[in-house]
């Protein structure tokens, strides 16, 4: 960039005021900085496409690695499950071959009653967690009977001060 220090404006003023004289010097001035302010913010644009630019390539390039680096875990993956699988069925039609008894019978699930009775015990268990207590047992055993705000509640607590009437402002 241009140097200019505080005796070469100077210098330049002076010029300008002789040239162009002190009636349309301000005008002149006037639109010297709008032209220089336009100018910094055209550099300043230009300055942040070209590093959006930048950033937007290295997104891609980073983009592209993860993508190599999760294909390659994939195949990792896939090719330890076709090992293991091909393990297991070679122990099964192992053990099948060696094992003379045969299971006919299906596996045994839990029975639908069983079922319907745990489902039927959590919900009356959430129901207990969950449901809201009478107010009359409250009243009776002196739990809270209605909501009460943080500042009522400090307002409720605060020790009383012999200045009360006094207000902040």
């Amino acid at each position: 960039m241009i140097d200019l220090g505080l005796s070469k404006i100077a210098i330049i003023g002076v010029v300008a005021l002789i040239v162009i004289g002190p009636e349309k010097l301000p005008k002149v001035a006037r639109m010297a900085g709008t032209l220089y302010g336009r100018a910094q913010r055209y550099l300043h644009n230009v300055k942040a496409e070209v590093s959006r630019e930048i950033e937007l390539d290295e997104l891609r390039n980073l983009h592209k690695e993860v993508h190599e680096s999760a294909q390659s875990f994939k195949d990792e993956v896939e090719q330890t499950v076709r090992g293991h699988a091909d393990e297991v069925e070679a122990l099964w039609d192992g053990r099948e071959s060696s094992s003379s008894s045969s299971y006919d019978s299906p596996p045994v699930f839990a029975d639908t009653s069983d079922i319907e009775r745990k489902a039927r015990d959590f919900r009356r268990k959430k129901l207990v967690r969950t449901s809201a207590v009478p107010s009359w047992y409250k009243h009776r055993h002196g739990g809270k009977t209605h909501v009460q705000s943080g500042a009522a509640r400090v307002r409720r607590f605060r020790p009383v001060s012999v200045h009360s009437k006094t207000t902040f402002f």
